[in-house]
């Protein structure tokens, strides 16, 4: 594509106008409109058919025909996967996503939750909602933390969240296991620079799986979802896991065998869990997870990132500029894999 000639970028989310008046400026010889839409139908049919530059949620062309100058989606998620099984699949341009926005606070949060789980918060929350202070033998039997020094957490999904994971559990002197789909790191290139530090892990592979699971005093489970990893946390995966565990889900519903899980947790093999993704989202007011014993719930909260504006701004950016040239984007989604 020729520097004179025009290029037209469509938002179709609610990216403040300072945000837009920065990519603008970034990019003279760019067209930006931003239409926000909960449907196709909320993008007049004039600017879908000279959109160039897609970027979006969920809200697609209905045809390729509705946009016949489509040339590249800039995804505003992480993962790739609610786009599976539709035509956008399908049609023959380049789709990117936003990771590498996400893996700081995801990791935060998850070790929020190794924290929380350790020194037993769904239990002190009781203990606070009931308004009774309990008996010192009491406190002894069900408020003693277990401990994170010297302890085993495995990640499932040892990519840069998870590489992010086990810097931090590093810190506090965890043994750090990564299960991915192959030793190598996948080649490419990738938004978002790694944090100084090891985050070094002792890499298993998914047919390894039952015996990574034997090894974790704690699961955290951050894989993205795809026909392979779909339903890989299953029965039997859980009864490979050493006893008293605990889990952590920051992946997407789907992977984790939700009704294992609960087995689990009510027979007492599993500890206790924390929870932020669900097979149905959202969750139900009347589902069991709600109140379940032992289990700290968020409503799919643990990859929002406080700098997602400015972060997305260079991103989207970066990739603007590299399409401008001809060379491969950032976070090019690899159909093959799904994500």
């Amino acid at each position: 594509m020729t520097s004179s000639s025009p290029v037209h970028y469509l938002s179709t989310l609610s990216f403040p106008d300072r945000w837009l008046d920065r990519l603008r400026a970034s990019h003279p010889g760019l067209t930006v409109t931003q239409v926000p839409a909960a449907s196709p139908a909320d993008v007049p049919e004039e600017v879908w058919r000279r959109t160039q530059i897609l970027h979006t949620s969920s809200v697609f062309p209905n045809t390729a025909d509705a946009a016949p100058d489509l040339r590249w989606i800039q995804l505003d998620t992480s993962g790739a996967d609610h786009l599976k099984d539709t035509a956008v699949w399908d049609l023959p341009v380049p789709l990117t996503s936003i990771g590498g926005i996400s893996p700081v606070p995801m990791a935060e949060y998850v070790m929020m939750m190794l924290l929380g789980l350790a020194h037993r918060l769904p239990r002190a929350i009781e203990v606070q909602q009931s308004g009774k202070w309990p008996s010192l033998s009491e406190r002894w039997n069900t408020l003693m933390p277990r401990r994170l020094r010297g302890a085993t957490v495995g990640v499932v999904g040892y990519g840069r969240i998870g590489h992010e994971i086990g810097r931090l559990a590093g810190e506090f002197g965890m043994t750090v296991l990564g299960l991915k789909r192959g030793r190598a790191t996948r080649a490419g290139e990738f938004f978002g620079t790694p944090a100084e530090g090891s985050g070094e892990a002792e890499l298993y592979t998914p047919d390894e799986l039952h015996a990574f699971m034997n090894r974790c005093d704690y699961l955290v489970v951050t894989c993205p979802l795809t026909d392979e990893t779909r339903g890989m946390i299953d029965a039997a995966a859980f009864g490979a896991l050493k006893d008293g565990a605990m889990v952590i889900n920051v992946s997407r519903g789907g992977i984790v065998d939700e009704s294992a899980l609960r087995t689990g947790l009510r027979s007492g093999r599993i500890a206790g869990a924390a929870l932020d993704v669900f097979d149905e989202e959202p969750l139900p007011a009347d589902h069991h997870w709600w109140t379940e014993p032992g289990v700290i719930l968020t409503p799919h909260v643990a990859g929002f990132a406080p700098d997602y504006e400015e972060q997305t701004l260079e991103l989207v950016s970066a990739n603007v500029q590299r399409f401008l040239a001809g060379r491969e984007l950032i976070n090019l989604v690899d159909r093959t894999r799904g994500y």
